[in-house]
């Protein structure tokens, strides 16, 4: 498995469940989670770009 597809991945499912969350009375717990998530997201991307 490529270098920095398990990050990007599980930032894809953590932004996924935090969307789905923020509806919900939890909007600022969602935010957050949302903010991690996307910074999975964009970390393991360098690392896929990095590492071709």
């Amino acid at each position: 498995m490529r270098e920095g597809m398990i990050p990007t991945v599980l930032g894809t499912v953590v932004t996924a469940s935090s969307a789905a969350l923020f509806r919900s009375k939890y909007r600022m717990a969602a935010t957050g989670v949302l903010g991690f998530g996307l910074a999975h997201i964009v970390l393991g991307a360098i690392d896929l770009f990095e590492h071709r």
